[in-house]
């Protein structure tokens, strides 16, 4: 009897060492930097590469700079005030901050957008909003290609638009 309890003893400590094992031997995997933005089949555009790997992105604070757009930032704010069409809703307050990557091409990519009202508390805008802002982003094909050393890079960049009773009223940076 003494016997099989300790076989049965052993077996059981033996079972669980096992088990503890491989909860510790099992890595989680983990973005490089929080806000990193992996390629999502279902809502990029499966062309868009990154050249450098995902691993060698800039954040935008790495390239000393804001969003680079040839035309400067009046291009941009031309852009924006010729193809938005407001939506007069007094509701409708907040930012929107899309925020995509830039390759060594100059093609940007992997767009994603966070929105806010006025003290940074989640809030959802109508849709028509967001949809013409990230459609107009989108379109914008003029950015610049940064380079350190000669070699082309990859980097994140975003625009901020502050909307007011539906309004476009700014973009930053």
């Amino acid at each position: 009897m003494k016997k099989s309890f300790l076989a049965i003893t052993l077996l059981f400590l033996f079972f669980f060492s096992c088990q503890t094992e491989k909860k510790i031997n099992k890595k989680k995997e983990y973005l490089r930097w929080v806000g990193d933005i992996e390629q999502n089949k279902q809502i990029d555009e499966l062309e868009y590469k990154v050249c450098n790997g995902d691993d060698k992105i800039l954040q935008y604070f790495n390239v000393g700079k804001g969003p680079t757009y040839f035309g400067e930032k009046s291009r941009i704010l031309n852009t924006f005030k010729t193809n938005y069409k407001s939506i007069a809703d007094k509701k409708e307050n907040g930012l929107i901050r899309i925020r995509f990557i830039v390759n060594c091409k100059g093609k940007a990519g992997r767009f994603r957008v966070l929105q806010s009202d006025y003290d940074y508390q989640e809030k959802q805008f109508d849709k028509e909003i967001v949809s013409q802002l990230l459609n107009i982003t989108k379109g914008i094909e003029n950015w610049e290609v940064l380079k350190i050393n000669q070699v082309p890079l990859d980097y994140y960049t975003y625009l901020i638009f502050k909307i007011t009773d539906g309004q476009l009223t700014e973009i930053l940076p």
